[in-house]
């Protein structure tokens, strides 16, 4: 018999572990940062507690599964939509579970008034984001989604439908090159017109994060799904990355000394986590320093140029300094999160880079 349990913060966290095994490529985050990101009092994106529920599936003593349930309220009221979101779905390969996991979500959004119910999302459309439709055999890096191959049979056996195809690439740092990105005198250009690179410290991290977030709302406004980000809520999200950054491979774009351009990347602590089983203990110390010695990943998280710029070059000059700065760093590969199809620029410029596609997701999504 298959029993439904609200709140249970161990067994939700535990869940991936027990279902798909130490051997898996799923990666979790931190068990402090879940709790984090699962409270009301804590996460800037709920406005009250009743705004989430996260549920698990039990069978006799085992975990079989897990869903959050979730209301983005920006996001509907920017779209003009009743949508319920589910994420951090991870389920055993049986369809009695799937379906008990999403049928108390979709309770929970026909009683909230919402007419459709759409995920993965973790928890938004900027964090991690989709079901894994295609390369489950290749490791996620920091802020990429994994899921084992049954999930879309699961989630198409309850009804749902996939919709809005993305895929996430990696790039060989150590033979790409900018060739296919700039123009010839392109570079030469854009310092004569005054465009500096500025890299962010950790003394400037505060002004420089913020001033990502400035740029990240003006160039992805027109974005599908996109809603602007809080301030708030940007430093809810980085307060993790902050202990991790390597002030080599970011850096703001300013032209005259005005922010105009950002590019965020961070080493990938995958490996770190999945080492540590996502956990704080003794051995964190020598984790992190093993880690430090040894980040061969990294990943991109953002980057963007302000619409006034756009068109000039600016984001493919970033993407070959950034890919510059991470040889000099001694940085191997890169990845990057999520694309859509529709958006044909950035797969452009991903495939002039010499990436490689790494994951397929889409979304999966049903009217209630």
């Amino acid at each position: 018999m298959i029993e439904i349990r609200e709140g249970d913060l161990k067994a939700f966290f535990s869940a991936p572990f027990e279902i798909y095994g130490e051997k898996a490529p799923y990666v979790s985050p931190m068990f402090g940062d879940l709790k984090r990101f699962l409270s009301a009092e804590q996460n800037p994106l709920f406005n009250t507690a009743a705004d989430f529920a996260f549920f698990t599936a039990h069978e006799g003593a085992a975990v079989r599964g897990r869903i959050t349930a979730h209301v983005h309220r920006a996001s509907n009221a920017r779209f003009g939509q009743a949508r319920g979101y589910f994420g951090y779905f991870d389920c055993s390969d049986d369809g009695r579970v799937a379906a008990a996991l999403l049928e108390r979500a979709e309770d929970w959004a026909r009683a909230r008034g919402f007419t459709e119910l759409l995920g993965n999302f973790n928890l938004t459309a900027m964090q991690q984001v989709g079901i894994m439709t295609g390369g489950f055999e290749n490791a996620p890096y920091t802020d990429q989604i994994w899921g084992p191959p049954y999930l879309p049979r699961l989630l198409e056996a309850a009804g749902y439908s996939a919709t809005f195809p993305m895929s996430t690439f990696e790039i060989d740092v150590g033979a790409s090159t900018t060739a296919g990105l700039l123009g010839k005198g392109q570079l030469q250009t854009l310092h004569e017109e005054g465009f500096r690179f500025s890299p962010i410290r950790r003394a400037t991290l505060g002004q420089r994060l913020e001033d990502s977030r400035l740029i990240l709302n003006e160039s992805f406004s027109d974005n599908p799904m996109f809603v602007p980000v809080t301030r708030a809520e940007y430093e809810f999200q980085a307060k993790e990355m902050k202990w991790i950054m390597d002030p080599r491979i970011s850096a703001v774009v300013e032209k005259d000394g005005v922010p105009v351009g950002s590019v965020i990347a961070i080493p990938d602590v995958n490996p770190m986590l999945k080492a540590m089983g996502s956990r704080l203990g003794l051995s964190a110390p020598w984790h992190l320093l093993k880690h430090r010695l040894r980040r061969r990943r990294a990943v991109v998280i953002f980057q963007g140029v302000k619409p006034a710029h756009q068109g000039r070059g600016l984001n493919p000059l970033m993407l070959a300094h950034m890919l510059g700065q991470m040889q000099r760093a001694g940085y191997e590969n890169a990845g990057g999160t999520w694309i859509a199809d529709a958006n044909v620029a950035s797969l452009r410029q991903a495939e002039r880079a010499g990436a490689r596609p790494l994951h397929r997701l889409h979304l999966f999504g049903k009217t209630l």
